[in-house]
């Protein structure tokens, strides 16, 4: 059972011993884990979208906060107990958004320090996508929630774009009604160091949660996804898909490249009927450049439709290579077009048009710098 607290003080300062913290260079988090990061800055929270979505600003005490999960790490705690004010956009029952909500989350800006709250709530039998996209620099820990209501459907991008010196801890907790569909992609592409934490509870039979992610590694980035879906509800679904890609120069003085993927799958004695896979592939595209990848699964009853687990890292493949090459396709496309299809299956699945193309373009300009160095 993982040990969760609101309060700061109920865990330990991280050191690079402990299992959920050893794969983070703790010194670059700038005092977020032992509690030196003093909020000095702001972070902005904007909200785009239709009338009939409600967004507030709320104060720390508001009895909504917290309802879909309980910090489970000590940063997650930090930023739950040092949020001035949250923000909480609202679903109401029964509506059906037809426009993608966007929500631009912009960092407190060089040598400065926030924290956030965001919560976004689903309620029932509502539909809704939602675009966070988070920019800017300096140092910002949060905690973001998913509340979905009973037969509601929440379709969810958040990108990780920011600036070169961004420092961003964020704990992502979503909570799933009876027959509650999730739709969670994350994509991380800029910053220094970003570190997603992602938790799915079911809190009714019938949920269904898919949880994609795609990452791009350039020298001197960390990048890094920790993921536990908790099947303790019958006949709920779980598919896990992460993808990401690594680069960089060994001549720029910079650290290797990093990225670190942990999945964690716990189907509970109560979890009868569970469907659940998950899967991480990693292409490596430069030396030295390290992906750590592992997969756990953890099962307490034998009364399940499948569960299962895959995870993969390594080079081009050379008979992909071979056959392009065979075709008079000159190596750098080859290379080129055997990467945007690692991609495509994830890019695929996201239902925003100009977030697909933007992503699209995104990983172009990653490829651009390979082939420059």
């Amino acid at each position: 059972m993982q040990f969760t607290s609101f309060d700061v003080d109920a865990f330990e300062v991280p050191h690079g011993r402990d299992e959920a913290w050893r794969f983070t260079p703790l010194r670059r988090l700038r005092g977020l884990h032992d509690g030196s990061a003093v909020a000095d800055g702001v972070a902005g929270i904007e909200v785009d979208g239709p009338e009939s979505v409600r967004s507030e600003t709320v104060p720390r005490d508001d009895d909504r906060l917290g309802a879909a999960g309980v910090p489970a790490d000590r940063v997650a705690a930090q930023a739950y107990s040092a949020f001035g004010s949250a923000t909480v956009v609202t679903v109401p029952k029964g509506a059906e958004i037809a426009e993608p909500i966007t929500i631009t989350v912009t960092g407190p800006g060089a040598g400065t320090t926030a924290y956030g709250h965001l919560q976004l709530r689903a309620e029932e039998l509502s539909r809704a996508t939602v675009v966070i996209d988070v920019r800017g620099g300096g140092t910002y820990a949060d905690n973001v929630e998913f509340v979905v209501g009973d037969g509601a459907a929440l379709t969810v991008v958040w990108i990780a774009d920011g600036e070169q010196d961004l420092v961003h801890v964020t704990s992502h907790h979503a909570a799933l009604g009876k027959d509650a569909v999730l739709r969670h992609t994350a994509v991380q592409l800029g910053g220094d160091l970003v570190r997603l934490t992602g938790r799915v509870r079911f809190d009714g039979p019938g949920g269904d949660a898919e949880m994609l992610g795609l990452y791009f590694a350039d020298a001197g980035q960390h990048l890094e996804s920790r993921l536990l879906v908790d099947h303790a509800r019958p006949h709920c679904r779980s598919n896990v898909l992460y993808k990401g890609a690594l680069q960089g120069d060994p001549e720029s003085g910079l650290p290797d490249a990093h990225t670190v993927w942990v999945g964690d799958v716990l189907i509970r004695a109560t979890g009868i009927g569970t469907d659940t896979f998950e899967v991480n592939r990693n292409l490596v595209l430069a030396d030295g450049a390290r992906a750590d990848s592992i997969p756990n699964l953890e099962i307490e009853t034998g009364e399940i439709v499948q569960a299962g687990h895959a995870s993969a890292t390594g080079r081009f493949d050379d008979l992909q290579l071979f056959y392009l090459q065979a075709r008079g396709i000159p190596e750098d496309q080859a290379r080129r077009l055997i990467v945007r299809g690692f991609f495509g299956e994830i890019i695929a699945k996201i239902p925003v048009e100009a977030v697909r193309e933007r992503l699209t373009e995104a990983v172009e300009r990653e490829l651009a710098v390979t082939e420059t160095t």
